[in-house]
């Protein structure tokens, strides 16, 4: 057995994201190891006896369903399970992620939520505060649209895509101070699309595979021209109306909210709402009050219409080009005590 390292494996593999070194023992699609800063995280496989021990007599949190379940288990660890994908245990210092991909699982589909979810947790009990976004870059600055399940975030980053800029991260984003300004982390080289956005904005792409097998949302890996590896400035930040409020009006807008209204739509954007200790919730009100009044916040609202979103996209940069979004540069905390 390696030395720390359970079940014999010998944990090679070194990659980044988000800024995270994370050493695992089987290959992932991820960079190398680089910018990898902020924190470490051990990924390792283990098997289904591991799983069945820990959650033995285990109530299960009542807002899970047969599908996707989780509990937070007497030792400060975390057990998630999606049925169709895998099941994973995040220790409660979020520095490990022990993890079991079951057989009808792609292992680009157990990667994604790897990657995202179970490693959420992680991030959460290191004493980060993610956000629920997906990230363009522009002239070398960050974009970021924040958004919840279905708003369009991933459908409007392609858009961008379309047009020749890179992605920095889809859905998950952490920030973090720094002598450059808050620096906007990259997530994995990976965009996820339904297919007539995909072949709309990026073609053809070889490689597709589909996230789970009870949705028809694909997962699409990036070649290296159409991502950003690399941690960038972020520039702006763009809360995504719900497509439901966006339906009443036929054209685009964008709204400049308040330094209150900004921070009640980075609270609603949180990525990970399943942590919710006394401390966890006293940092995220610190990080987000001091989000809000470091950076305008912008509300977009546009028909959720295919046909549109050139049209969207548009409105952006020319907002983008009025000059710059950081309103404060006192320093602030992106991060801080473990949960």
């Amino acid at each position: 057995m390696t030395a720390g390292f359970p079940y014999g494996v010998d944990p090679r593999y070194r990659y980044c994201v988000y800024g995270m070194v994370v050493v695992s023992d089987t290959p992932l699609a991820l960079p190398e190891y680089s910018h990898g800063d902020l924190g470490q995280v051990e990924c390792l496989s283990a098997p289904a006896s591991v799983f069945l021990a820990a959650t033995q007599g285990v109530a299960f949190d009542p807002r899970s369903d047969s599908w996707y379940r989780y509990a937070f288990l007497h030792d400060g660890s975390t057990y998630v399970r999606w049925d169709t994908v895998g099941e994973f245990l995040v220790a409660a210092d979020g520095r490990r992620i022990t993890c079991r991909r079951v057989e009808e699982s792609s292992f680009e589909s157990f990667q994604v939520y790897m990657l995202g979810q179970a490693l959420s947790f992680a991030l959460v009990k290191q004493g980060f505060e993610p956000l629920h976004a997906t990230v363009v870059v522009v002239d070398d600055q960050a974009v970021a649209f924040l958004g919840d399940n279905a708003f369009g975030k991933s459908s409007l980053a392609a858009c961008f895509l379309e047009a020749g800029y890179r992605l920095l991260t889809d859905d998950l984003l952490i920030l973090q101070d720094s002598a450059r300004g808050i620096l906007a982390y990259p997530g994995p080289p990976r965009l996820k699309l339904f297919p007539k956005m995909a072949t709309r904005f990026l073609g053809q792409t070889a490689n597709r595979v589909h996230m789970n097998p009870d949705t028809d949302k694909l997962i699409l890996p990036l070649d290296e021209h159409r991502r950003c590896a690399a941690p960038v400035p972020l520039k702006a930040l763009y809360s995504l109306a719900s497509p439901r409020d966006a339906c009443r009006k036929a054209s685009v807008s964008l709204e400049t909210l308040s330094p209150r209204e900004a921070f009640v739509e980075l609270v609603k954007g949180t990525f990970n709402r399943r942590l919710v200790s006394p401390r966890r919730l006293e940092r995220q009100f610190g990080v987000m009050a001091g989000l809000a009044d470091r950076i305008c916040v912008k509300k977009l609202t546009y028909p959720r219409a295919i046909d549109r979103l050139q049209e969207v996209r548009g409105m952006v940069l020319a907002d983008l080009a009025r000059g710059p979004r950081i309103v404060r540069p006192a320093p602030t905390l992106l991060s801080g005590i473990p949960v």
